[in-house]
């Protein structure tokens, strides 16, 4: 294989790190047009084609080498995806892997959105935050924090929304913070914590490591599943959830309980859900409380939420408080004492009043069911993604708009039908429920074939 390239060669391809593309394209694209597709971004220092060794005709695979690393994660950004020629495949573009890399796969952007930086010891997070804000959306900010005093050791992440958000961070910030690209995180760090100065385990890890967590599912108003292997009882929360919650979902539900603050919810390079969420309480009670109220709690509906504690570097002191705490809420148990005479914080919500139905449309209110004896006037056909919701949910959120008859779920199918007496009623529910999202789970909903109607011809016998 050799590589077309133009006249001018930089010494090293890999100055500055990540600024060198990896670009898949048609085999008719060639240097000039990619240099002058992608000279918009920055100063291009080489584009070489890849060609085949026998052959000499182009492969469909080039590089293009920029002068900074943030101009080449812009142009990934904007290209990628993009197409060059009318007629042509769209491209594919790629930060590419240092030429001294023993990695088989390109950079992904998770990689290239977080910065480790030195700061002064008297900054906080919104300090921090502030700081770099000028550089791009910030995603999260962590203090790394001596493990027993809580104390900062004057470093920090910085994560990111876009790679050329945290190349730019990297390149114009004041160069006493020392920025640089952060490790990525991998299932050798994923035990380390902040006093050992690398990432703290799992705290904002890929969807893959949500089982890293010692999660338990105890009987809902129960405290006696409490998990007593459990050593390190902290202000902090871990939160796993299967169903699609936004932030402002999970942060109503841990504001039940008084003392939060801070909730944030997990999401990868395209602002998805991780299935995830940090939560922080300003003291250890309120912490107990709302793990031991809210684990294993269902939420949306048919969702079981899981939540354990997570170590957020609390001292020795700190914590032997919150295992006194939990002690005395396992003692109750144990001498037979009802939810009611268990030590609570004033102001604890007894109950945790959450509606049985979430979604994310204004429902009108509910309305009485149709008589199961009247003429169905109109169906409509729901496909569930990923999972069918329960009929008593389906038959609150689709009486509403009005003379519904009945709700009929396909055993073993992720299908179902619902029956109207009315078909301007079944119309204003397909136009409102049509691609919303209740309790986690997307709805189709569509207009259903007529039934077949029996045929009382005699049938034919030749």
């Amino acid at each position: 294989m050799e590589e077309s390239s133009s006249k001018h060669i930089p010494e090293n391809l890999d100055d500055p790190p990540n600024s060198r593309l990896f670009v898949v394209t048609s085999r008719c694209i060639t240097e000039d047009e990619l240099r002058d597709s992608f000279s918009s971004f920055g100063g291009i220092q080489g584009v070489w084609l890849v060609k085949d060794k026998q052959t000499k005709e182009p492969k469909g695979v080039s590089y293009v080498k920029f002068a900074k690393s943030s101009q080449a994660c812009l142009a990934m950004e904007e290209m990628h995806g993009k197409v060059l020629l009318e007629g042509t495949k769209p491209i594919k573009v790629f930060i590419a892997q240092s030429r001294s890399s023993t990695r088989h796969r390109d950079v992904e952007d998770e990689e290239l959105t977080r910065i480790f930086v030195m700061i002064p010891k008297t900054f906080t997070e919104e300090d921090l935050k502030n700081t770099f804000r000028e550089f791009g959306d910030i995603e999260y900010c962590v203090i790394i924090r001596n493990k027993f005093t809580g104390e900062s050791k004057g470093l920090g992440y910085v994560r990111y929304y876009k790679p050329s958000q945290a190349a730019h961070a990297i390149e114009n910030c004041d160069k006493s913070y020392r920025a640089i690209l952060a490790e990525p995180r991998s299932k050798n760090n994923s035990s380390e914590d902040y006093s050992a100065g690398g990432t703290r385990g799992g705290e904002y890890s890929s969807a893959d490591s949500v089982n890293q967590y010692p999660f338990t599912t105890p009987d809902q108003g129960s405290y006696a599943m409490l998990d007593l292997r459990q050593s390190d009882f902290t202000r902090s929360l871990m939160m796993s959830t299967r169903a699609v919650v936004s932030q402002e979902q999970i942060f109503a539900l841990f504001d039940l309980i008084p003392g939060m603050e801070y909730c944030e919810l997990h999401r990868d390079s395209y602002g998805m859900s991780k299935g995830h969420a940090l939560i922080r309480y300003n003291n250890l009670g309120s912490a107990v409380y709302a793990k031991e109220k809210l684990n294993g709690f269902e939420y949306p509906p048919g969702n079981r939420l899981q939540v354990s504690f997570y170590d957020d570097g609390e001292s020795p002191a700190g914590r032997m408080a919150t295992q006194f705490v939990t002690a005395q809420i396992i003692s109750s148990v144990w001498n037979g004492a009802s939810s009611s005479q268990m030590i609570k914080p004033a102001g604890y919500p007894s109950v945790l009043s959450v509606p049985r139905v979430q979604t994310d449309v204004n429902l009108p209110p509910l309305k009485k069911l149709a008589p199961s004896d009247s003429k169905t006037k109109e169906r409509l056909f729901v496909v569930f993604n990923p999972s069918t919701l329960p009929h008593d949910v389906l038959e609150d959120v689709f009486c509403r708009f009005g003379s519904l008859i009945e709700v009929h779920l396909v055993p073993g199918r992720k299908v179902g039908y619902m029956k109207y007496a009315d078909k301007q009623c079944a119309d204003e529910a397909m136009a409102v429920l049509h691609g919303r999202i209740v309790n986690g789970v997307k709805m189709k909903v569509m207009l259903a074939d007529p039934p077949r109607e029996e045929s009382h011809k005699r049938p034919r016998t030749y």
